[in-house]
C-alpha cells in the first residue's frame, strides 16, 4: 500500500511507515489490514531480526480515520476485527519491536507506539488516549496495556479524561523508555535497532515470549518456563558462538539457531 512505507536494511532491521502525513498518518480500514499482514510476515521471516514502527511528516499516528460512514450497520463489528487483529499480531510478534514516535500518538496511535517492546520519542512527541473526548471507548488493546505499563488509577486517569502528556510526562509515568531532542531521534533509534539486530535472535524471541507471559504465571511457572528457554539456548549454535566470542574476546556474529 502507498499508504504504509516497508523497508529493510541489510542488518535485519524492518522499519514500517505509516505514510499519510495530511491526516497524521490516521489508520484508514484497509491498513489496519495492511498491518497485520506486514506484522505477520516479519514474525515468519528469519532475515527480519527487529521491527520499527513510525509515521511520516513529523507526526506518528493520529490514530483510527475518523471521516468515515460511522453510521454504517457493518461498520463497528467489521472495523474492530480488523483492528484487533492487527493489535494482536504486534503483540505476538516474536521478534523485538521498537516505537519511533516523532510527534503526536493518540488514540489507537498511542496504542500502536505502547504495544510495541520499547518507545523512544523526540521531545516535542505527545500522547493521549482521546477516546473519551470523542465519545468512543479505549481500544487497540489499550485497556490491556495500560494497567501493566503504569498501574490501575493512574491506566484509569488516562483513558477517562483523554488529557494530552508531554514526552517528558509519558517518560516519566514509564510509557516511553527514552526521549530524546528531536534532532536525534533517527540516531538513537537506528542504533537500539542495530544492537538488537546483531543479538541472539533465538534467546531475544524466548525472553520476549517469557516477559509477555509473566502477568498470567506464578514464580514455579516462570522458573519452569526459564529452565526450559535455558535448555533452548544450551543446544544452540548461538550459544556456542556467544560463548567462543567472549573467550577469543571478539564481537559474536549469531546466526538464530
Amino acid at each position: 500500500m502507498q499508504e504504509i512505507r516497508v523497508e529493510r536494511s541489510p542488518r535485519g532491521v524492518v522499519t514500517v511507515t505509516l505514510d499519510r502525513p495530511r491526516v497524521r498518518n490516521a489508520i484508514s480500514e484497509p491498513m489496519w489490514e495492511e498491518l497485520r499482514r506486514v506484522f505477520c510476515e516479519v514474525g515468519r521471516s528469519a532475515a527480519d531480526r527487529v521491527l520499527v514502527v513510525t509515521g511520516a511528516g513529523g507526526a506518528f499516528c493520529a490514530g483510527a480515520e475518523l471521516s468515515v460512514d460511522l453510521g454504517r450497520k457493518d461498520h463497528p463489528l467489521h472495523t474492530m476485527q480488523a483492528v484487533n487483529a492487527a493489535a494482536l499480531a504486534l503483540h505476538e510478534l516474536p521478534v523485538p519491536s521498537i516505537a519511533k514516535v516523532g510527534g503526536d500518538a493518540v488514540g489507537a496511535g498511542m496504542n500502536l507506539a505502547l504495544g510495541c517492546d520499547l518507545v523512544v520519542a523526540g521531545a516535542r512527541a505527545r500522547f493521549s488516549q482521546i477516546f473519551a473526548r470523542r465519545a468512543l471507548s479505549v481500544d487497540f488493546g489499550g485497556t490491556w496495556l495500560l494497567p501493566r505499563l503504569v498501574g490501575m488509577h493512574r491506566a484509569k486517569e488516562l483513558a477517562l479524561f483523554g488529557d494530552i502528556l508531554s514526552a517528558a510526562e509519558a517518560e516519566r509515568i514509564g510509557i516511553v523508555n527514552r526521549v530524546v531532542p528531536d534532532a536525534e531521534l533517527d540516531a538513537f533509534v537506528d542504533d537500539w535497532a542495530g544492537r538488537l539486530a546483531a543479538g541472539p535472535p533465538l534467546a531475544l524471541r524466548l525472553t520476549k515470549r517469557m516477559l509477555a507471559n509473566s502477568f498470567s504465571l506464578g514464580l514455579a511457572e516462570a522458573l519452569a518456563w526459564e529452565a526450559a528457554a535455558q535448555s533452548v539456548n544450551l543446544a544452540s549454535r548461538d550459544t556456542q558462538e556467544g560463548v567462543a566470542a567472549f573467550i577469543e574476546k571478539r564481537p559474536p556474529s549469531f546466526q538464530g539457531r
